[in-house]
């Protein structure tokens, strides 16, 4: 971008980059001239514009086997291992900023000052001045400059939308082929139109001044994310981990998206999309939103533990929803692969996804086992006594040293294709979408919160979104456990000010002939007083989407409470179930707890959204809170 390019780098004379694949001449001349500006700025020793081929899939992973930077799993058909530096091994959202003229636009201004809980705004000053220190020359040597056209959704659906990353990683070359639609189709949609503009530099010009660690290329003290909405564009420096940089994940789907979706009257939302059909062939889709470590994966994957029910996946991350011409809210999976959390995927947990992962996947920071394999905590596999175990930092590892430090990255990951999944929903790729009949809201509340229950209406659904809080490990010990505030799972993908988001999702109301969906909140995390779940989980969640699906076709009873409204006596399909379930328990409203919860919403509301709360939201407040008076 010629704003951020300093003066001695315009006048210098360059050598044109080789071009090792593809033609720059054929491209449109804004997306060329997006090209040429970057590789100016950068200074890339060659080009590659990807066409998405096997065959170029092939030599790129072969290439960064011999880089020493990917292993060959041979337990497995085509899949491989990768171990980052350990200094870059999650998103950073410290270092995660959206940069728009007015700090407003992006974040309420938190009572009393401070920073916000709900995003991070940067200045166009700052972000120039950041610029500068990071992108000129940050490509020199023999490092490849990578054009990756690709779609977010099917190509061609009216719900998609193009972007094209420039990268020096060719990892994440390997990885966006798995996670979004990617090559030659894509460029032959774009055309001349428009596409949202991705750059991105792992930080590491050669000659490298210091030794690389695993042969992962990384800056982590310069590591910075930019959103620049206005211009529809996201700059990614210093890391080469997913969520920093496949710019099509979090940074486009959600946090450019969401803004893109304000301004044409959609929803751009982290939420999981499945398909539940009953014993009588009767199908509905539902998206739900959970907070990371509460079982959005296990949930789209579901095996129903009740004879005679089917759920299908139509994607486990991400939700892009738009209203259609008949009033149905309609949604795609935006993403074309699953980027899973090792940790805790296991046959019981989620058979799906173990049997999903088992060809043509990435893993990323989880441990391997001396016959070719992978391994990580909760996969609850018995090995062979003479198998072996290397953790996520390659050294040898024992069951026994798992109590001082685990074998994987808490965060480590599974990249997979998404059509390999046994349960994938035969119209997961439908141009026009599903049409969502449900949205569930959802966290770990180890008290208080009831296992299942439908809001009032479609505002109160929005203040039940809002009001989402979920179980969370305390960043600095690890050890407590505090209660954080994580509104609609999006806390740290909001793409502008969340009180202008509210709004959004309230004025959804006012469209006409529109079939809003119900609204329902989830708790399969409620304890007993000496630390027991209260409920089973895993496949037995079936029986609250079988009452959720009565629901929505006005066949299950409901009694209204101070929360919303709880499943009526009897109506909860228990039949055949295992384990004994105390519904006392686990529908039980305290109203010391409520009161609290109450006091805390408040002060939330007051400090972090400030005087941008939608009346409706303080309406909605003070109405839970005469309730939970009179309970």
């Amino acid at each position: 971008v010629p704003s951020t390019m300093p003066p001695q780098l315009q006048s210098q004379k360059q050598s044109c980059p080789r071009v090792l694949q593809g033609d720059l001449g054929s491209l449109s001349p804004a997306l060329r001239d997006f090209i040429e500006s970057s590789m100016t700025l950068c200074q890339p020793d060659a080009l590659h514009i990807c066409d998405g081929s096997e065959m170029e899939n092939n030599a790129i992973l072969d290439n960064l086997k011999e880089q020493g930077m990917i292993k060959k799993l041979t337990k497995y058909e085509n899949c491989w291992l990768v171990r980052t530096d350990p200094r870059d091994v999650a998103r950073v959202e410290s270092r995660t900023v959206i940069v728009t003229q007015d700090q407003h636009d992006t974040v309420p201004s938190p009572r009393g000052g401070g920073i916000s809980q709900l995003g991070r705004w940067m200045s166009q000053k700052d972000w120039d001045k950041a610029m500068n220190e990071r992108f000129p020359g940050c490509m020199k040597g023999s490092r490849v400059m990578y054009v990756i056209p690709f779609s977010m959704g099917p190509v061609g659906s009216p719900l998609s939308k193009i972007g094209v990353e420039l990268t020096d990683s060719p990892y994440v070359v390997v990885s966006m082929r798995v996670m979004t639609r990617m090559g030659k189709s894509v460029l032959a949609a774009l055309g001349n139109g428009d596409f949202v503009r991705c750059l991105h530099s792992v930080g590491c010009p050669l000659p490298l001044k210091k030794p690389l660690v695993n042969n992962w290329p990384c800056n982590p003290d310069l590591t910075l994310i930019a959103h620049i909405p206005d211009q529809r564009k996201i700059v990614s420096y210093g890391s080469g981990y997913g969520g920093n940089s496949l710019l099509g994940k979090k940074c486009f789907a959600l946090r450019i998206a969401s803004r893109i979706a304000k301004e044409e009257g959609w929803l751009a939302e982290h939420m999981l999309i499945l398909g539940v059909t009953n014993p009588a062939g009767k199908k509905k889709y539902i998206a739900a939103a959970f907070p990371s470590a509460c079982g959005k994966t296990n949930l789209a994957m579901l095996r129903p533990a009740l004879p005679g029910w089917t759920i299908e996946c139509v994607g486990d991350d991400i939700a892009w929803m738009k209203f259609d011409q008949e009033g149905n809210l309609r949604a795609i999976n935006p993403e074309n692969g699953f980027f899973g959390v090792a940790p805790g995927t296991s046959f019981k947990s989620n058979p799906n996804a173990m049997e999903t992962i088992c060809r043509n996947t990435i893993f990323t920071n989880v441990a391997e086992t001396s016959d070719g394999g992978v391994y990580w905590e909760g996969m609850d596999q018995k090995l062979p006594d003479d198998v072996t175990i290397t953790s996520w930092k390659n050294k040898p590892w024992t069951p026994d040293e798992g109590k001082c430090e685990p074998c994987a990255h808490p965060n480590s990951r599974f990249c997979t294709p998404a059509r390999q999944c046994p349960i994938i929903d035969p119209q997961w790729e439908s141009p026009q979408g599903v049409p969502i009949e449900a949205i569930i809201f959802g966290g770990r509340r180890p008290e208080g919160v009831p296992l299942v229950y439908e809001s009032f209406s479609w505002a109160h659904g929005i203040f039940v979104g809002a009001t989402m809080r979920s179980e969370a490990t305390a960043a600095a010990e690890h050890k407590n456990k505090v209660i954080m505030h994580d509104p609609f799972a999006m806390r740290p993908f909001f793409g502008y000010n969340f009180g202008h988001y509210l709004t959004h999702w309230l004025s959804m109301e006012q469209r006409p002939n529109t079939k809003l969906p119900k609204i329902f909140n989830v708790n399969w995390f409620r304890k007993s007083p000496s630390g027991e779940f209260l409920w089973p989980g895993y496949g037995e969640n079936i029986r609250v989407l079988e009452w959720i699906f009565h629901r929505l076709a006005g066949e299950a009873g409901a009694m209204p409470s101070a929360l919303g409204y709880l499943p009526a006596n009897d109506s909860l399909n228990l039949s055949n179930l295992k384990e004994k379930v105390n519904l006392d328990e686990l529908f039980d409203i305290p109203r010391d707890f409520w009161e609290k919860e109450v006091q805390d919403i408040r002060l939330y509301f007051d400090r972090e959204v400030n005087d941008d709360l939608p009346i409706e939201l303080e309406r909605q407040l003070e109405m839970l809170s005469q309730r939970v008076r009179r309970l």
